[in-house]
């Protein structure tokens, strides 16, 4: 169960960040970064955070609802452009450098970063730490994964609006067997990731 012993051990004034979106053959990476202040972190609704990934859509908005409402946060991101330039793990890394350069400067001043994986991103502008499975470890981590897992959802489905057929309202850009043949039957869109295996096999057997 995600508690508060990462953040007192490091220091009570960090923040918790998270990727969601590594996996996706279509659309961004996103990562969260939350700060949850010393004074919130009594409140009732902390204890119940947990890894996005073991959340329903409604449990999840309903943290989300919280989480803006009582903690610090702001989201980063990199496109499929980047992602196919530098490759998922470097974007991802990136988006997460992104998403602290975007917290407030009175909040992110003399902080340090509690980061989920096992590595860092090259240039975090504050002392931070990488958290194997953190998102089951600290609360602000967790937090953070469930602002980074609605904030790309809802892109998707904002996406699948625009392209109907692939199915991203379900599965969210995920390789599922759907999203997979209908890029057999209707080719790519500008948000898929050319660099990934199924797009980039589509790619090279139409060139043939």
């Amino acid at each position: 169960m995600p508690d508060f012993t990462l953040e007192e051990q490091y220091g009570n004034h960090i923040c918790g960040i998270d990727e969601v979106g590594r996996g996706p053959l279509a659309g961004p990476v996103v990562t969260a970064c939350v700060y949850i202040p010393h004074k919130k972190r009594k409140l009732s609704f902390v204890s119940g955070l947990r890894d996005s990934k073991k959340l329903s859509r409604t449990k999840l908005e309903y943290f989300e609802a919280y989480i803006k409402e009582h903690c610090i946060w702001a989201v980063g991101s990199c496109g499929v452009e980047e992602i196919d330039e530098i490759n998922i793990l470097q974007a991802s890394l990136l988006a997460m450098e992104k998403s602290f350069r975007a917290m407030p400067e009175d909040t992110s001043q003399g902080m340090s970063a509690l980061i989920d994986g096992h590595m860092l991103p090259k240039n975090m502008p504050c002392p931070s730490y990488a958290i194997k499975k953190g998102d089951d470890r600290s609360c602000s981590i967790a937090a953070a994964s469930i602002i980074a897992k609605l904030t790309r959802d809802r892109i998707m489905e904002k996406l699948h609006e625009q392209h109907p057929h692939y199915g991203w309202d379900t599965n969210v850009g995920y390789p599922s067997p759907a999203h997979k043949q209908a890029i057999k039957i209707h080719g790519i869109t500008p948000h898929h990731r050319k660099t990934f295996a199924p797009v980039r096999e589509y790619l090279e057997t139409q060139a043939a």
